[in-house]
């Protein structure tokens, strides 16, 4: 079963985000901030991070520096906040960066589906 990692500092959201995931077939780890999330990465590897832009420690754009050079390279979602000014271009560069896809929040969780499974494949159930 695929392993997500999402990094997400809301709680509510990150809670949302496993559930979606989880009912869908994929396996799914979590941490609240970049910095966490990076460590956990490195101590049980992921097949995808799901990454938001704007959270503590480091943010998605420097998650995605930190992990692209990692072996094996993870595959890379980064999310947005829709209210924040410049989300777009921030999304922009994280695909610039190796972001398979992007996600503007709110988002409805068959958008995350169809992204996770455009990067992934589908889970084996």
């Amino acid at each position: 079963m695929p392993c997500v990692l999402v990094m997400e500092d809301d709680d509510v959201f990150r809670g949302a985000l496993r559930v979606i995931l989880e009912e869908a077939g994929y396996d799914v780890i979590e941490a609240r901030d970049g910095a966490a999330g990076v460590r956990l990465y490195r101590e049980r590897g992921a097949d995808l991070v799901l990454v938001d832009i704007f959270m503590p420690e480091l943010d998605g754009l420097e998650v995605i520096r930190a992990l692209r050079t990692e072996v094996p390279r993870p595959r890379f979602i980064a999310m947005s906040g829709g209210g924040r000014a410049g989300h777009g271009d921030l999304l922009t560069v994280a695909t610039a960066l190796g972001a398979a896809r992007t996600l503007v929040k709110p988002f409805a969780p068959r958008d995350l589906l169809d992204a996770a499974r455009d990067v992934l494949g589908p889970p084996l159930l």
